[in-house]
């Protein structure tokens, strides 16, 4: 490392320090020359308390003004004038202390100022070799295989961006951007960069199958699906389905039950009992005397959907027996015929049938294990990185689904020898569709949205970390958000969005929202416990894209017409409902 970090030259001051406060500083610029290079986002140092000690800020606002002046009119002494001169101000927030020597340590940074910055100290341009070097210096104290790099400072070009890896997934993450900022080129630069590890454990819930690519030949991830209609009968091992047995009682319940029904007390007591007695069956016919002793009807144990289906139209029409032996109305004759008619009808629709319709081999007891050693285990080439695509399932059981998928991996998780666990994230893509805020959530996104908050709050201590995705975080569950403590935000044009990430910043790091409706595509505020400054960047483009790209609609309807054919076919893959 260099002897000196910073270097400052005539150059480079700014000017002084007109104001102090809590958080904030304001630097009477002297240099007008100088003043018009600095932007919004760069980086200043003020000097401390002592010539070893420079207190590092970021531009907020830059302001010129004019005011009066005494006019120099040379030796006549008896004429005096005023008139405007324009007077350059800088609005800098405090986010770190730069000392040469600290104790036995030197160059040492740390995130925020331990002290404020007196009236009248020197302050200096970072630019050029001193934001280099700085930068140099914050990488330095990243081990080699921690560091993240996404890409490079906008400020300066040739300084890269360097994120601790380790501390980007153990604290939570999300990528926000509107439509068209750059997000998938994010999520998809992250993967790129995860997979040229060892070991990396990524699953993204893919959506819309934008990251298919990722999987095709010469990539790097492990593609699977979530059983569509026309996937029913395939025998392809990269076809998942997640059958019923797997939801526990409440997610099972959110489907078929009707809260409103005056029987509905009645029908979720006599499906919990029939339930476990026949997730007991299973375990006594494969001999698991052991965790008879334990289970419970959440219990991810197979069973026969047809046989709970009889047992409960057998409730449903059973006659009871009255005092002198005739037959009387039952206990539960006629109260479940609609829970009943709702499962059966679910059973039948082949939207569902990934999880209603699953193959004889999803229902033997040992499936799980093999399930569980696919998605979080390493069994072959390019299984580190997994896109699982949802873009097949109902969107009104998507919550369902999502949210049986994530907590399943986390209960593996929680239950996992913890010197045998390995840390897997959970990339939430479009999460505003599945994670919305509370009070805009049914019966069925609630029990999705207390699985991801209960990752969100406690993941990090069993290894299991979030990644939320969004073009929309004024819809996303605000719970899980504030839980995140990286964000890489790229463009944000809505103003309730925007006012979403104003309040998940500290304070002081409010102003720099101002900037999200400007910014380019690719280019990204990153700030968090990931990275020791804040920092404006500009992405690296990945290797592979993803396939959402935005189609030229004035170029397209100049060059090419509709082609009827397709049409045709597309007609065909919609009654199929499958797109093979």
């Amino acid at each position: 490392m260099a002897d000196k970090i910073l270097i400052f030259e005539e150059a480079d001051r700014i000017g002084k320090v007109a104001s102090v406060d809590t958080s904030k500083v304001l630097i009477d610029a002297e240099d007008q020359d100088l003043v018009t290079k600095i932007g919004i986002g760069n980086l200043v140092a003020i000097l401390g308390a002592t010539e070893r000690e420079y207190l590092i800020g970021l531009v907020e606002r830059v302001t010129r003004s004019l005011r009066d002046e005494l006019i120099d009119v040379g030796d006549n002494v008896d004429i005096v004038e005023i008139g405007p001169s324009p007077s350059d101000l800088l609005r800098v927030v405090l986010i770190g202390t730069y000392r040469t020597v600290q104790g036995d340590k030197k160059h040492v940074f740390k995130r925020g100022a331990d002290s404020f910055p007196q009236i009248d100290r020197q302050c200096f341009l970072i630019q050029s070799g001193n934001l280099q070097r700085l930068m140099g210096l914050l990488a330095s104290g990243l081990k080699e295989h921690e560091k993240l790099q996404l890409g490079h400072f906008v400020i300066d070009p040739d300084a890269e961006a360097i994120a601790s890896g380790d501390k980007f997934f153990q604290r939570h993450a999300s990528i926000l951007g509107s439509t068209g900022s750059g997000k998938s080129w994010a999520v998809a630069l992250l993967l790129e960069k995860a997979s040229k590890l060892s070991y990396p454990n990524i699953l993204v819930l893919d959506m819309h199958g934008e990251y298919l690519p990722l999987t095709e030949e010469g990539g790097f991830a492990k593609g699977f699906k979530i059983a569509g209609p026309g996937d029913l009968n395939s025998d392809d091992e990269n076809i998942i389905r997640l059958p019923y047995w797997l939801l526990n009682r409440d997610e099972m319940l959110s489907m078929i039950l009707d809260r409103s029904d005056q029987n509905a007390p009645n029908q979720a007591s006599r499906f919990t009992l029939h339930v476990r007695n026949l997730k007991k069956k299973t375990l006594e016919d494969n001999g698991k005397g052991d965790v008879i002793e334990t289970f419970t009807v959440d219990s991810p144990i197979p069973y026969q959907l047809k046989d709970l289906v009889e047992l409960l139209k057998k409730d449903d029409t059973d006659k009871g027996v009255g005092a002198k032996g005739q037959p009387v109305k039952g206990n539960w004759e006629g109260k479940l015929t609609r829970f009943v008619s709702r499962l059966e009808a679910k059973i039948e629709d082949r939207r569902y049938g990934f999880m209603f319709k699953p193959t004889d081999g999803a229902n033997e007891y040992s499936w799980l294990a093999d399930l569980a050693s696919k998605l979080i285990g390493s069994a072959d080439e390019n299984s580190g990185i997994k896109i699982i695509d949802f873009s097949e399932v109902p969107s009104d059981v998507l919550p369902v689904v999502t949210g049986t998928f994530a907590r399943l991996l986390y209960d593996l998780q929680f239950w996992l020898n913890p010197e045998k666990r390995s840390p897997f994230a959970l990339v939430c893509d479009e999460a505003h569709i599945y994670l919305p805020i509370k009070n805009d959530a049914g019966a069925v996104e609630k029990q999705a949205l207390a699985t991801f908050e209960r990752i969100a709050k406690e993941g990090r201590k069993y290894g299991v970390s979030l990644v939320v995705v969004s073009q929309r975080p004024s819809d996303v569950s605000r719970t899980i958000l504030s839980q995140c403590n990286n964000f890489l935000v790229l463009r944000l044009t809505n103003d309730s969005d925007q006012n979403v990430v104003r309040k998940l910043m500290p304070d002081s790091m409010a102003g720099l929202t101002d900037m999200l409706p400007l910014l380019d595509t690719g280019e990204a505020l990153l700030l968090g416990d990931a990275i020791l400054l804040p920092t404006r960047i500009k992405l690296d483009k990945p290797t592979l894209e993803p396939a959402s790209g935005t189609l030229n609609f004035w170029s397209d309807w100049s060059e090419k017409s509709s082609d009827n054919e397709a049409i045709r076919l597309a007609v065909e893959t919609l009654r199929r409902q499958t797109r093979t």
